[in-house]
């Protein structure tokens, strides 16, 4: 199976490879030379995976901001709703 281009992976695409990649290394069964390839792959879907977050993360406060509600607070999941 060939592997998609970084900038073409969705985030969840690049979540779902960055675990696969770090079971197929903990599993040790790789040579170096793989295991290097995989290793830093791993590390552009990290840095990619990252980027992407901070960009919706900034989405979130930009219309946080036009509504309104100019920060963002913690979720408290020990709050329940009655």
């Amino acid at each position: 199976m060939a592997k998609k281009k970084l900038e073409n992976l969705s985030f969840e695409e690049s979540l779902n490879e960055l675990d696969t990649i770090v079971q197929n290394l903990e599993q040790g069964d790789l040579g170096l030379e793989e295991s290097m390839a995989l290793f830093e792959r791993g590390l552009n879907l990290s840095q990619l995976s990252q980027v992407k977050l901070q960009a919706a993360e900034q989405k979130v406060q930009i219309l946080l901001e036009k509504n309104g509600t100019a920060q963002l607070t913690d979720f408290d999941s020990s709050v329940s709703e009655s």
